[in-house]
């Protein structure tokens, strides 16, 4: 598990409108008007592991073998400082709206997508948004991923 996350930014930075993509280390949480991240940024985190035993290979180090189950959570905020209501200007709507656009690109890039040889391929399981009252857009998308032989 510890190639996850890299490897979810590697393929993340193939978006080239995401302008910070990075582990997700609380960088939303301070909730200051100078956040430790540029917009729309992408973060990752592996939320939770559920392990199971599925025997011993005495020629691996630990002899005991494990399949684990687990979330990975990417975080998607962009700073949305103009409104949308219907008399709003369209570009300033498009441009409001733009997080969705970024949400879809990252879909398309993880679903499916393989992290390691002895892993499944990302399955979305959950979608949610985060309401805010500071002006940032948050939504978190989870994916799930299993891993055998860890």
């Amino acid at each position: 598990m510890i190639h996850f996350i890299p490897e979810i930014q590697t393929k993340l930075s193939e978006i080239q409108s995401i302008a910070y993509i990075d582990e997700d280390t609380g960088q939303l949480d301070n909730y200051s008007p100078n956040f430790p991240v540029k917009w729309p940024c992408a973060l990752i985190d592996i939320s939770s592991v559920v392990f199971s035993d599925i025997g011993k290979d005495r020629k691996k180090t630990p002899i005991n073998r494990q399949n684990a189950s687990g979330d990975i959570v990417i975080t998607v905020a962009n700073l949305k400082l103009t409104n949308t209501s219907k008399l709003a200007p369209v570009g300033q709507k498009q441009h409001a709206w733009s997080i969705h656009e970024e949400i879809q690109n990252i879909h398309e890039k993880l679903q499916g997508f393989r992290i390691m040889e002895n892993t499944s391929r990302l399955v979305r399981k959950r979608f949610r948004r985060t309401k805010r009252d500071d002006g940032v857009q948050q939504y978190e998308i989870t994916y799930g991923i299993e891993a055998t032989d860890v």
